[in-house]
């Protein structure tokens, strides 16, 4: 089979595509025809040896498949060949076949096409875990989300509004924040490209702060980090709650006196550790996330779709931040 594989350290352009042995399902297992791959923000870190763990090389990038099950290992009930489903992987998923633990495979709703179930479990089940079980989200609340054009970022977008929030959007552009109004936003706000000096970071906190409001945002969603959190979080409400998500801007360095002024939580969000540690209230997520698309209260927005051979310009691509929504690599293009 073919798959995109890291044989080194290095950034996308050192991916590789070859010839590999097929994997075989072995007990608890099953394997999976891919048919798209979707494409992550840990997948520009894994290949760099920067992410929270390290897989043998070779081995492909790709954490997040959709395809049909073609082999069964020995005890999995459940699953059938010719089932259409999605596999959650952390790696391996930029490949024509990949072998999966059962217990992290979900049946695809019938309605739902191969590009949007890759997108759909990592984004969605990301932003649903930090806005209900992290934030506590409530109705009538307000949302700030940060980089709120990208993955992650647009699926708290609607989840918000499918909670019953009053969303607004802060993106980079007049593009993404038309994208980010079509799926749910009331309102948003265009910040200017870091990094700030001191008389910048004052300048991006009042825009913040004008575009919550006067009683500030009552849960901020960070997706990017850098020095985009700390104007962020001068823009909270009293008691507000600031989601820790990504880092593509860098890592924050947050003045520690802003959370007691405001009595606010800084709140991080590893939803991979999670699902692992609280398997049943995620498979309850995942069940409702699948009952607010078939509801057409959310749907994954991709933007564009690459044949395997061009799984590098995708990651490529998502690490400059290109990204409208999702990108997916469609294993048969």
């Amino acid at each position: 089979m073919k798959a995109m594989l890291s044989t080194a350290p290095g950034g996308p352009e050192t991916l590789v595509l070859d010839d590999i042995a097929a994997p075989n399902a072995g007990p608890g297992e099953v394997r999976i025809r891919v048919r798209a791959c979707g494409v992550n923000y840990p997948d520009t870190l894994i290949i760099e040896d920067k992410y929270q763990f390290r897989p043998a090389r070779p081995f492909a990038p790709g954490g997040e498949v959709a395809g049909e099950v073609d082999q069964v290992g020995d005890g999995v009930t459940g699953f059938k060949v010719g089932d259409r489903v999605i596999g959650m992987l952390g790696h391996g998923g930029m490949a024509e076949q990949v072998v999966a633990r059962a217990q992290k495979v979900f049946h695809m709703p019938d309605n739902m096409p191969f590009d949007e179930a890759a997108t759909f479990v990592l984004t969605y089940g990301t932003s649903y875990h930090a806005l209900k079980q992290r934030a506590q989200l409530k109705p009538g609340e307000s949302l700030l989300v940060l980089g709120a054009a990208g993955g992650v970022g647009l699926a708290a977008v609607e989840l918000g509004r499918a909670m019953g929030a009053k969303v607004i959007a802060a993106v980079s552009t007049e593009e993404k924040l038309a994208l980010t109004k079509k799926h749910g936003a009331e309102s948003g706000v265009i910040y200017p490209a870091g990094p700030f000096d001191k008389d910048g970071i004052k300048a991006l906190s009042a825009l913040f702060k004008d575009a919550c409001g006067a009683n500030g945002a009552d849960v901020i969603y960070d997706a990017v980090g850098g020095d985009y959190a700390e104007p962020a979080l001068r823009a909270i409400a009293w008691e507000g709650r600031f989601l820790v998500v990504g880092f593509p801007a860098g890592i924050p360095r947050i003045p520690l006196n802003l959370p007691l002024l405001k009595n606010c939580q800084i709140v991080g969000i590893f939803w991979g550790a999670w699902t692992e540690r609280d398997p049943a209230a995620n498979q309850q997520n995942n069940r409702e996330l699948v009952e607010f698309y078939r509801q057409g209260k959310i749907k994954p927005y991709v933007s564009g779709r690459y044949p395997l051979a061009k799984a590098g310009q995708a990651i490529a691509d998502l690490a400059a931040r290109k990204a409208l929504g999702k990108l997916v690599v469609m294993i048969d293009e």
